[in-house]
């Protein structure tokens, strides 16, 4: 139960460091498509949990991970869209986006409840990583591809 009571607390510290690093990315333009594509890349590392069997999760297990998280990218896809002001790219503004990211961080902590009463906290550890990362990654995706068409109306000799 401590264990379950740690990662709540860690899971709000990280959804509330989200929120506030998303509104204050939002009075900035968007200078790179790197900074789009990077943080997937960069929490992919977090798949070496994999190597120690307290972690390991089974193929069923990976797909309804993969599944809900794909379900969950939609919400995110949905509320991330660009704008162009003053000759640059910035990411517009969305009232709905920190409420969607406290929801799906509470279904995620909920979820997480109920679960770690039937599979093991490594398990579990494990399938939420894989949750998240499904999630971010086309989010990211359809940032990145969503991004690159406004360069392309700013800058028509910038190719995708």
């Amino acid at each position: 139960m401590e264990e379950i009571i740690i990662s709540f607390i860690i899971a709000i510290l990280m959804g509330s460091l989200v929120i506030f690093i998303r509104l204050k990315g939002q009075k900035r333009p968007v200078v790179s498509a790197k900074k789009l594509i990077l943080p997937p890349f960069f929490m992919s590392t977090g798949a070496l949990m994999f190597i120690f069997p307290f972690f390991r999760v089974t193929s069923e297990e990976i797909l309804e991970s993969i599944l809900i998280g794909l379900v969950f990218s939609i919400f995110l896809i949905k509320t991330s869209k660009f704008e162009i002001r003053d000759h640059q790219i910035y990411l517009k503004r969305s009232k709905a986006f920190p409420f969607i990211l406290i929801g799906l961080l509470i279904i995620r902590l909920v979820m997480k409840l109920i679960l770690s009463s039937s599979i093991h906290v490594g398990q579990l550890s494990g399938m939420f990583f894989i949750l998240a990362f499904a999630m971010i990654l086309p989010w990211r995706v359809a940032m990145y591809i969503e991004y690159k068409k406004l360069l392309s109306k700013l800058n028509p000799e910038v190719k995708m």
